[in-house]
């Protein structure tokens, strides 16, 4: 058994159960809940201890879009991923759910690879997230006092120790280290080592994305590239520029989340950043070089 635990969210007995089927193999802690109300009763009284929710849209007494708007007004449980099921795939229905919170989504009836592929990124994300907090947690305080700075590096490890640094410089640490994640992830992965959206849903399916990434770290032509960043505090802000040496995206579709790619195991990043870690995101020229920033107490006050 891993330390993951799956709050399963159906009024449907037998949908439950196909659920639990399908992944217990995984090794998850799963618990069910069979409508809205319940599983915010179980949610509210033990917030800390679900990592996963599956989490059915339509259901009596309360629906999944109500449970997931209250999870994402909660201090501890806005973090916590949730997967919409639903037998609705209309555009606005999908536009509705990723308002709300939903990263990722599945359909009815279930597909087992979709289903196991979809949680497992969702299970790499949530434990990504708690090592971060972790890190940051123990970190020294000592980075508030960083004014300016300059950093070089290469590698998926050093692009989370990096991340965590500049997160402890910020005013809200936790709120801003998953979008630092995401950005440094990114120069690296898809900037420096050109790794498209198709070959990145392909490698993860095919379970050699990590293989991958060290193959072309060490690979002549990717192996001299490194990502660049450059941290600024001001009276009022804090701004982070980051400029990998890759050949750029078309980043604009990136910004906010694409029903059209809401089924997909991955993609959701720089919403997820612009959304929830920073105060301002903009990509410059031709999307190598992202500029993020994070008001200060006086400007967030002004904002407000």
């Amino acid at each position: 058994m891993n330390d993951i635990t799956i709050l399963l969210v159906d009024d449907e007995p037998f949908n439950l159960e196909i659920l639990e089927e399908y992944l217990e193999d995984g090794g998850y802690r799963l618990e069910t809940a069979s409508d809205g109300v319940e599983a915010w009763e179980r949610l509210e009284v033990d917030p800390g201890g679900y990592d996963i929710v599956v989490l059915d849209r339509m259901m009596p007494r309360m629906d999944g879009l109500e449970v997931l708007r209250r999870m994402k007004t909660h201090a501890e449980l806005e973090t916590v991923p949730v997967i919409l099921q639903t037998a609705m795939a209309a555009q606005d229905e999908i536009n509705e759910g990723l308002a709300a919170g939903a990263f990722y989504y599945l359909t009815k009836p279930f597909d087992e690879t979709m289903l196991r592929n979809v949680v497992a990124t969702a299970v790499e994300d949530r434990r990504r997230y708690r090592q971060m907090q972790q890190s940051i947690d123990a970190a020294s305080r000592l980075f508030g006092m960083m004014e300016q700075a300059c950093f070089h590096f290469r590698t998926v490890d050093e692009s989370r120790d990096l991340a965590t640094m500049l997160a402890n410089a910020c005013p809200d640490p936790n709120r801003s280290v998953v979008g630092l994640l995401e950005l440094l992830l990114n120069a690296v992965e898809h900037g420096n080592l050109g790794i498209t959206y198709a070959e990145k849903s392909r490698l993860r399916e095919e379970g050699t994305w990590d293989e991958e990434i060290e193959r072309r770290l060490r690979q002549p032509g990717y192996a001299e590239r490194y990502v660049e960043v450059e941290f600024q505090r001001c009276e009022r802000e804090i701004a982070i520029r980051i400029r990998d040496q890759g050949e750029g995206f078309e980043w604009e579709k990136y910004l906010d989340f694409d029903p059209e790619r809401a089924f997909d195991s991955h993609g959701r990043g720089i919403a997820m950043s612009r959304m929830m870690s920073f105060d301002e995101l903009t990509y410059l020229g031709r999307g190598n070089e992202v500029l993020v920033k994070v008001y200060l107490e006086q400007a967030r006050s002004e904002a407000a």
